[in-house]
């Protein structure tokens, strides 16, 4: 019923099931568009088209953003191309003199995960992993680390990737982690962001909340966000001019200004045909009233759907009974199945794409994503009943 919105990406893999949107989201005709009016808008105005973004764009996505996130603090949302830069900034804020002090888990996104194992490997950060699993005691056990010893910094999934198994309540993770430890909180919503309903509006005061454009906000790379608490006054080590904006125009001094605002942790010049495209997408939710809990319900429907139908196929290497999480008011909008073996998840995934099905994997974990541009009807797993026989 949505695909009228998506026809250049539906026509661009004609004849394909496309279960990756969790990887990359297709992008709604809308963006097209927004590409062509940021070059216009280059063309027509070169350096002057620095009004155009800074005083009308991006306020504006800024606006947007915020409904979305129920935030109060439009202004204290930053940008930057990706989030791996947003996270060395904040990193960039404490004393690499001795080790900062990290609590994580074992799921983080790789953007996070490789770079603080790097730093450990030069002992400039020492690392509390926990496990996301057993997924039921999760939240308590991670609670109960950040109790255990002082941390400079907890970082955690609202979503996790590998998984797609989601925090209960994120308010209540907060609140909780916060009458623990002083610890600067991190929260990575790249999954949960325009799949789930977010409401910051209690929390947003304590954390740093991150996420982008490439997954489930439907704009593609190139445009992500970081929403910071107000009248923080961290430092990052690691800026750049833009964080400078709001006070260019001051006397010079010896200490290096920062904005008052989210600014405070941007970098500098990039690209905004990306901010251009996420504008866009998040104008089209809005013109047909797509809220995100009316997606929520719908990809839902889908997942039900695509249980239902696998369920009903015979002999197959793939089951219900390997889903990770089964309760899908706990879930994002993938599903992940285990599988016995990383070679064993290849081989399915290989098969799959054979048979013009599209999905991915990591590890032994095998991954189906959901999106407004898939109906259930077009659903058709009955390959899968072949690949037990033939392999």
């Amino acid at each position: 019923m949505y695909q009228h919105l998506y026809q250049h990406f539906l026509q661009g893999h004609q004849g394909k099931q496309h279960f990756a949107s969790h990887s990359h989201h297709f992008w709604p005709d809308v963006t097209r568009q927004a590409m062509l009016d940021y070059w216009d808008l280059s063309a027509r105005s070169s350096d002057e088209k620095w009004q155009t973004i800074f005083g009308e764009v991006l306020p504006q996505t800024q606006q947007l953003l915020a409904a979305q996130l129920s935030s109060q603090q439009p202004q204290q949302l930053v940008f930057a191309p990706n989030t791996h830069e947003l996270v060395m900034r904040l990193l960039s804020c404490f004393d690499w003199r001795q080790p900062i002090r990290i609590l994580t888990t074992d799921s983080e996104f790789y953007s996070f995960q490789r770079q603080v194992s790097r730093l450990q490997e030069e002992n400039l950060v020492q690392l509390t992993v926990i496990p996301t699993e057993p997924f039921a005691d999760f939240e308590q056990r991670f609670v109960a680390a950040a109790a255990s010893q002082e941390f400079e910094l907890i970082f955690c999934s609202q979503v996790f990737f590998n998984s797609g198994v989601a925090l209960a309540d994120l308010t209540a993770f907060v609140e909780q982690l916060a009458a623990v430890s002083q610890a600067m909180i991190a929260i990575d919503g790249y999954h949960a962001f325009m799949a789930l309903p977010v409401d910051l509006s209690a929390i947003e005061s304590r954390i740093f909340y991150l996420a982008g454009s490439y997954k489930y906000a439907q704009a593609g790379e190139g445009c992500c966000f970081m929403l910071c608490p107000e009248h923080n006054q961290y430092r990052p080590l690691y800026t750049g001019w833009f964080a400078e904006f709001g006070t260019l125009s001051a006397e010079r001094c010896e200490r290096v200004p920062y904005s008052t605002n989210g600014f405070r942790f941007a970098g500098a010049t990039m690209d905004f045909s990306a901010l251009f495209r996420l504008h866009a997408v998040l104008r089209l939710l809005d013109s047909e009233q797509l809220s995100v809990s009316r997606i929520h319900q719908y990809v839902q429907q889908l997942q039900q759907a695509f249980l239902h139908q696998l369920s009903a196929l015979s002999q197959t290497a793939l089951s219900n009974d390997q889903l990770l999480q089964r309760d899908l008011q706990h879930h994002g909008h993938f599903f992940t199945f285990a599988l016995p073996t990383a070679d064993a998840a290849a081989a399915l995934a290989d098969f799959l794409k054979q048979h013009h099905i599209l999905t991915d994997y990591r590890g032994n974990r095998l991954r189906f994503g959901f999106a407004l541009y898939q109906c259930a009807e077009q659903f058709d797993l009955r390959c899968l009943e072949r690949f037990t026989t033939s392999n």
